[in-house]
């Protein structure tokens, strides 16, 4: 990949935020969120009243002696989340514009940082046609999650990918105990399916689509020749010669409008999250300011 956002500039900017998950999941013990359940942590929550069987260590003997009843504290409890980043590998996303993949890979190593950064495990991965490539596994700390970075910027991107069959034929998933993110520009019809999967699965859910200009608004004129940098096969149907007018522009620009509706409204009706960024947009405000609004990072 030519073109990179990952330095130590970068990551150390990311210092400050942290990832900002729901309290009812529950995860693994030995990390930093507050869940609503109740734990071993030395901060107090509450008190309940004593019942047969309760561990009668964390009875407080001085309520006892102003009330005559038995009453337990009840302390705080925070687990270990696990971020799952999925992240589409199709031609679409890099293969004609290295700096739209080096984009999409810089959200997910942020993500994927913040993670590390705050006790929590993530993998990477990679969506290939109808399956999953996880080349690194589940990742604790940030030397091996640098490690990943390192590898992760030298990916392809080529062919097409479904990205629910991929999605759902991932066999560890995990359930309620994390953050599952899809990076992807979302130029198919196959992605319902696997928000779908993922809320099944009671996990948090995020969609990150990334667009470059020329998608936005594109400004060709006149005759041109469209490829579709997802077919290897240049008499494919997908291909063609087109005159480019004004109206066929506006068309462009109210199904692209249609289609960001679609995922908007479609992630809210199952409690996920969604947003889209433009690559012309510095990569700092995109953290700083889009997902900041989304409430997945505080």
């Amino acid at each position: 990949m030519a073109h990179s956002y990952l330095n130590d500039a970068f990551f150390s900017r990311l210092e400050t935020l942290a990832l900002n998950l729901r309290a009812d999941l529950t995860g693994f013990f030995g990390g930093k969120h507050l869940v609503r359940t109740y734990g071993q942590t030395v901060e107090f929550a509450d008190y309940r009243e004593y019942m047969l069987g309760d561990d009668i260590r964390r009875i407080d003997w001085n309520l006892y002696s102003r009330f005559e009843k038995f009453f337990l504290k009840l302390f705080t409890d925070e687990r270990q989340m696990h971020t799952q980043i999925f992240l589409d590998c199709s031609a679409s996303m890099g293969k004609m514009n290295p700096e739209k993949g080096a984009y999409a890979v810089a959200v997910a190593a942020a993500l994927g940082f913040l993670s590390v950064h705050n006790m929590d495990k993530v993998s990477f991965k990679l969506l290939k046609e109808n399956r999953i490539d996880d080349p690194f596994g589940t990742i604790v700390g940030k030397q091996p999650f640098f490690r990943a970075i390192g590898a992760l910027e030298k990916i392809e991107f080529a062919e097409s990918t479904d990205i629910s069959a991929a999605v759902t034929s991932c066999t560890d998933t995990g359930s309620k105990d994390g953050l599952s993110v899809i990076v992807s520009d979302f130029f198919t019809e196959d992605w319902k399916k696997a928000v779908d999967y993922l809320c099944y699965k009671q996990r948090q859910v995020l969609l990150v689509q990334v667009l470059t200009p020329e998608e936005i608004d594109p400004s060709y004129d006149g005759r041109v020749n469209l490829i579709d940098s997802e077919s290897n096969d240049l008499l494919d149907d997908r291909n063609m010669r087109l005159r480019i007018t004004r109206s066929m522009q506006l068309a462009y620009e109210e199904a692209l409008k249609d289609m960001k509706e679609e995922l908007k409204t479609f992630c809210s009706s199952r409690g996920a999250a969604f947003f889209s960024v433009r690559t012309d947009r510095p990569i700092e405000k995109t953290l700083f300011g889009e997902l900041l609004q989304t409430g997945i990072m505080a």
